[in-house]
Order: structure tokens, then sequence, then C-alpha cells
């Protein structure tokens, strides 16, 4: 109990007292923005730690894995810092738990109990966390490629009614001004490059880059090929783009499909089970009379 008690002491006041030294240090990584992250105000202290265990150096094949996954989610911009900022949401939640279980063993008059729950979700918890990083990414992608054979379907009409590339894709754009779609997020800041001197062929090349979609790299590598020449030759390479995302969309919908109806077996099985508990129970209750 006093172990217990010792634990939650330190843990806190090491945190007050590093705060202090990297709380204006690590100021900036503030200013970055980044979703999802619920405890931002206890980061600095973390940040110095990851920094002074040369964890970065020491893991560089996880470290890597996960900022590339954060750039997929978030986007290239201040990939290095948004990835910093993730691995100390993973220390926080870990530092928290440990604190939670000492509290836990104190509440259970000395039982090691809690403790013990309290190491496994500091272990536990950021693994969910990256589980969930990789999840973001993969929905990301795929809601992407869901919507683009739509989008090039509807550039593909407007191009072969006489619009230029680029202001086919304003158009598109404009109709989804209010929409989250990570697709048409990206749209709208490549068109806001354009309108800030970003040439045609620079701000396509970092949509690709920020989409991170193999799909869009193909789209991206068609239009820069093709639409100097413009012409029927332009339309054409277009439209066989749009029938090979079309089927490429239908399999992506077959496999989500595939998959929702396996996730129902489970639940039907429960159900099947209890069904017959509720019609069985009777017959087994006059059996014993």
């Amino acid at each position: 109990m006093i172990i217990c008690s010792l634990m939650a002491a330190l843990l806190a006041l090491w945190w007050i007292f590093a705060n202090r030294t990297a709380k204006t240090r690590y100021l900036k990584l503030d200013q970055v923005e980044m979703t999802g992250l619920r405890f931002r105000k206890l980061h600095a202290p973390f940040i110095g730690l990851i920094e002074r265990l040369d964890f970065v150096r020491k893991f560089p094949m996880f470290v890597y894995r996960v900022q590339h996954s954060i750039q997929r989610a978030y986007g290239p911009k201040h990939g290095h810092e948004k990835m910093m900022l993730f691995l100390a949401e993973m220390f926080v939640y870990s530092w928290l738990a440990l604190i939670g279980g000492s509290v836990m063993t104190l509440g259970l008059k000395g039982e090691m109990m809690g403790i013990a729950i309290g190491c496994m979700l500091a272990i536990i918890i950021p693994f969910a966390q990256l589980k969930d990083l990789h999840e973001k990414v993969k929905l990301r992608e795929q809601d992407i490629l869901m919507e683009l054979p739509e989008f090039l379907n509807k550039v593909v009409l407007l191009v072969g009614a006489g619009e230029t590339v680029q202001k086919a894709i304003i158009h598109c754009t404009e109709r989804k001004q209010s929409s989250d779609h990570p697709l048409y997020i990206e749209l709208r800041q490549m068109i806001a490059e354009w309108n800030s001197g970003f040439s045609f062929q620079q701000a396509f090349e970092q949509f690709s880059k920020r989409c991170g979609v193999q799909e869009v790299s193909i789209f991206t590598t068609t239009v820069l090929l093709n639409f100097r020449r413009g012409g029927n030759d332009f339309v054409l390479s277009l439209r066989e783009l749009s029938r090979v995302l079309w089927e490429k969309r239908k399999s992506l919908s077959r496999t989500k499909g595939e998959q929702a109806s396996s996730k129902l077996v489970f639940p039907m099985v429960v159900i099947f089970l209890v069904i017959v508990i509720m019609v069985g129970a009777p017959s087994f209750m006059m059996m014993n009379l």
C-alpha cells in the first residue's frame, strides 16, 4: 500500500517539475493542429522524455511506421511534430493508467489487483491507439477510393463538354464546398495552392502525395501526361481510367459487404442460443417436475 502511494506521488511530482522546464520549450508544438488528442496540456514533459530517451533513434522502424500512418491520415505538413504529439499522447495514457492503478490499489486496501490492472492498461491502451490510427488511415483511403470514380466521371463529362481540366475540377469541388470528405478537403487545398501561385503540375503532385492512395497517383499521372494535348485523346484516357476506378469501387463494395456479413455471424449465433434457451428451458423444467 505504501509502495503504491509512493508510486502515484512520484509520478505526479515528476510531471509537475518536468512540466515547468518543458512547457516553454515545446510551446510551438501546441500550435500544430491535430485532431483526436485529448491531453495536449499534459504533453510537454513526455515530449522531453521522448527526446532524452532518444526514442526515435532507438526504435526507428516503429517511429517510421507511426509517422508514415500519421502523414497519410493528417497530411505530410508538420509530419514530425504530429508524430511527436502522437507518441506523447501514448505516454500520457500509460502514465494515467499507472496512476489510476495505484489509486485503485489504495481504494482496495492494499490488494495488488489495482496496480496489475493499471500496468495492463498502460500496455494495452497505446497498442489500441496504434490500431485506431491504422484503422483511420484505412478508412480514409477507402473513402477516397469510393468517391474518386464519381468525381472523375463528373470531370470527364465537363471536359467532354468543352471545359478545361482546371475549371472542371473547380466546378466539381465547389459543388461539395461544405463536404468534409477527405477527397474534397484535399481538392480544396489544391485549388488554394493554384490561387496562391503554384503551377498546375506542382499543385497536382502535392495533392497526390497528401492523399497517399495509388489510384489518386494514377489519376494524377494520367491528367499530367494528357492535359496539354487535350482533345479526344485526353477525354478517352480519362474515360478509360474512370472505367478502371469504377471496377475497383465495385470490388471494394463487395469486400465491405462480405466483412459486414461476417460481423453479423456472432450476434446471430448469440441470438440463436438465447432463443434455444428460452424455448428449451420450459421443457426441461416440466421434465424435472
